[in-house]
């Protein structure tokens, strides 16, 4: 790539209309908290340039595996990617408005199948003060979690498309 295209390419983030962003995760840890009911934890792992974003979709590619015995190693259970991190046993609202819930499916010896995730609603997210950040959220059912503090690995790539709308 030459010329114009090539100068666009490295100018600043509020100037290139259209932006896609790949985040990839080796061996990214994530932490949930389970003893009892639906084991739930977060993780941030990258953010927005600062301005109003218009967020056009994403997609996922993820694999989870277990690290503490207090998870089984057939463990089952959802994540999303969002603005917020979440705070209970549920991925709705912020805390999946980047990649809604999407299930792990059954892991085997400890190591869930890759899961495709996406996310497509058009929005408006306002950056103007920095601050957004682009959170993994993970609950584990509650059959195959039984203790809090629990570890898990995540490897795969996360990647947005979203444009930049002024800044203040």
């Amino acid at each position: 790539m030459k010329g114009l295209q090539h100068s666009l390419a490295r100018g600043p983030a509020a100037l290139q209309p259209v932006m896609k962003k790949s985040f990839a995760l080796k061996d990214f840890a994530i932490r949930t908290t389970g003893a009892t009911g639906v084991g739930y934890g977060t993780a941030s792992f990258g953010d927005f340039p600062d301005g109003n974003i218009l967020f056009f979709g994403a997609t996922a590619y993820l694999q989870f595996t277990k690290l503490d015995a207090g998870t089984t190693t057939t463990f089952d259970g959802d994540y999303s990617v969002g603005t917020t991190a979440t705070a209970d046993a549920t991925l709705s609202t912020t805390d999946a408005n980047i990649i809604s819930s999407s299930a792990l499916g059954a892991a085997t010896a400890g190591l869930s199948p890759i899961a495709r995730g996406t996310g497509s609603t058009l929005v408006m997210l306002d950056n103007t003060d920095g601050s957004l950040e682009l959170n993994l959220n993970l609950i584990i059912d509650d059959a195959a979690i039984s203790a809090d503090d629990q570890d898990f690995t995540v490897d795969g790539v996360v990647t947005v498309l979203f444009s930049i709308l002024n800044d203040d």
